[in-house]
């Protein structure tokens, strides 16, 4: 099956669920506020905080480096939604998606790792971080 390539006004993003993803910036500065785009919509349960879920991610710096990745490893990320385990951004922009989704976050610095960053990751103070998102299982 090809890539099939997703394109907002903010970026383009490969689609095919379950591998690892690509993502082009299309502009220099992201969009304000939490900015979730579905770019695969999943049939499957939706996502509700209290609820375990797992996903594969990419997560990369607004026109940046990528820091982290979930499918280099071969497993996906568990979690709880909307407890805290992950970072407010995740918490608040995944309620509401689909199991089998593949959804785009642009989570500003507030809802991120705030003016303070992870230096040793490559996210400076304030930075925006874009996960792309594959909504593997909701529990």
């Amino acid at each position: 099956m090809s890539k099939l390539n997703i394109m907002s006004e903010y970026f383009k993003v490969s689609d095919n669920f379950l591998r690892k993803p690509t993502i082009e910036f299309l502009t220099e500065e992201p969009p304000a506020g939490l900015h979730v785009e579905v770019i695969r919509e999943g049939a499957g349960a939706p996502v509700v905080p209290g609820k375990q879920i797992q996903a594969h991610y990419l997560g990369q710096v607004w026109n940046r480096n990528e820091f982290d990745n979930s499918y280099d490893r071969g497993q996906p990320f568990s979690f709880t939604v909307g407890v805290g385990m992950v970072i407010p951004g995740w918490d608040q922009g995944l309620v509401g998606v689909r199991e089998g989704s593949r959804v785009v976050l642009s989570i500003p610095s507030d809802l991120g790792y705030g003016p303070s960053g992870v230096p040793q990751a490559g996210i400076r103070g304030g930075d925006t971080l874009v996960f792309v998102t594959d909504v593997v299982r909701v529990f």
